[in-house]
């Protein structure tokens, strides 16, 4: 339990949320342009699938959570998923890319069923593997660093898919809007995430056990968890953040294809290949390596001012600046990248507190109640990123059918400043609700070592 974790240990965790974060951070920028400019559908109509789609898969983290607490083999409760997922996540992921030759009505179920076995797989593999945060050492200290490096290469595997995705598609496809090239694409991203999952399983070991020998009872377990207020206050302020990035995510291809009128561009070799990056991919990673910043400084700043303070300090800079980035006029691509960069700095500090902040809530639970769940607990946080991204989803394909938005069109006035609002006035409210939320959490870092102190001391007895 307090066996030091070794630099391949905090590297092998990290690697499973890269793999996540490349499809979560594919499909939170490029399945809305997606379905609209190559699938075919309207953006209403995707709107609507997200929203169905996504509020059955929130409600079924929790079921994943309770099968994981309940899992027991050789490798542990949590490990075992990462080995027996990660094939068919890459699959399903590569199937949700794919256009059939059906008419609009077979699209739509098509989209419907491959979309909703793709957010399910995704639950089956991701809360088992947030709940290994729990398990891996009953630490405080070591969970944030563990969470700083677990954001890093989370954002490292998003800025690794935002850099790649647009040069691919426009290499195995000539443009965008290519089939072929989305299909194949997917299927390179699909073999990346397999050998990472895989490899965080192999490298990663499970340490903290129960204090209790008692045995797990779902309905006890459930009423633990409806009585412990910190998770309820870090599942609003989930959400909030979630709708935050969800909605400027979202928007960001339609605001730089239909807005900006800037022409600069990057090319690169890769493997001896010459690659084409737009304003849109130079955008989306110059803000992955914002956010990878924002991680990187969350660790020392949360050590010195605490975890609640550096959430509410970080989510606060983001709605004052996303308020200023309504204010950017189409040409000034300069300032708009600049503040993309502050921006997503802030949003990247909060991402290893609340990880390590559900570990926490986790540690109350079975200091309050005397039992943990770990895997119910943590499916919160796979909760509170559907929801958030759920209700950030559904409303960026409704607000862009309310503001008009054509596909492959120019777009009115009217049309524009709609999207001009989803990248910031929008946003920001968003970031203020999370910070409602956050600012009544209970936990301070006194609070947290005597529960610290006194766990420790019963395991040890």
């Amino acid at each position: 339990m307090h066996e030091k974790i070794s630099l391949k240990e905090k590297i092998g965790y990290g690697l499973g949320d890269a793999a996540s974060s490349m499809f979560w951070k594919i499909f939170s920028m490029y399945l809305l342009f997606f379905y609209t400019d190559v699938f075919g559908l309207a953006p209403a109509v995707v709107g609507t699938m997200f929203l169905i789609t996504r509020i059955w898969d929130s409600c079924f983290d929790p079921i994943v959570g309770i099968l994981a607490d309940r899992t027991t083999s050789k490798w542990g409760k949590f490990r075992p998923y990462l080995l027996w997922t990660a094939i068919p996540f890459a699959i399903i992921g590569v199937l949700t890319f794919y256009t059939p030759d059906f008419d609009e009505k077979g699209k739509i179920i098509y989209a419907y069923v491959t979309y909703s076995l793709m957010m399910m797989v995704y639950s089956v593999i991701n809360v088992p593997y947030a709940s290994l945060l729990g398990v891996l050492s009953s630490d405080r200290k070591e969970r944030t660093t563990l969470s700083s490096y677990r954001m890093v290469f989370a954002f490292g595997g998003s800025l690794l898919a935002l850099w790649l995705i647009e040069p691919l598609v426009n290499y195995f496809g000539g443009n965008l809007n290519s089939k072929s090239g989305w299909l194949i694409t997917i299927a390179v991203f699909g073999v990346i995430t397999t050998i990472f999952f895989w490899a965080c399983f192999l490298w990663t070991k499970e340490r903290v056990q129960p204090i209790s020998d008692e045995k797990s009872n779902l309905k006890e377990d459930l009423n633990d968890l409806l009585k412990n207020r910190p998770w309820w206050i870090l599942l609003g302020a989930g959400i909030g953040a979630l709708i935050f990035n969800s909605i400027r995510d979202g928007a960001a291809v339609y605001y730089f294809k239909y807005y900006v009128s800037s022409t600069i561009n990057f090319d690169f070799t890769l493997f001896g290949t010459d690659f084409h990056m737009t304003p849109t991919s130079i955008y989306l990673v110059l803000g992955q390596a914002a956010n990878i910043i924002g991680v990187v400084i969350a660790t020392p700043i949360a050590n010195r001012l605490g975890k609640k303070n550096t959430f509410l300090g970080a989510m606060f800079l983001a709605a004052i600046f996303s308020l200023i980035f309504y204010l950017f006029k189409n040409d000034e691509i300069y300032w708009i990248l600049s503040f993309q960069v502050l921006i997503s700095i802030c949003a990247g500090c909060i991402f290893p507190l609340i990880w390590s902040m559900y570990a926490d809530s986790a540690d109350y639970s079975e200091w309050k109640q005397g039992r943990r769940a770990t895997g119910l607990v943590f499916s919160a946080s796979s909760m509170s990123q559907k929801f958030g991204w759920t209700i950030g989803g559904a409303g960026t394909g409704w607000l862009l059918g309310y503001y008009g938005f054509q596909a492959n069109v120019a777009q009115t006035a009217d049309t524009q400043n709609g999207i001009q609002l989803m990248l910031s006035v929008l946003p920001a409210i968003a970031a203020a609700i999370s910070v409602i939320f956050i600012f009544f959490y209970p936990l301070n870092e006194q609070k947290l070592q005597i529960i610290e102190d006194e766990l420790n001391n019963k395991r040890e007895q």
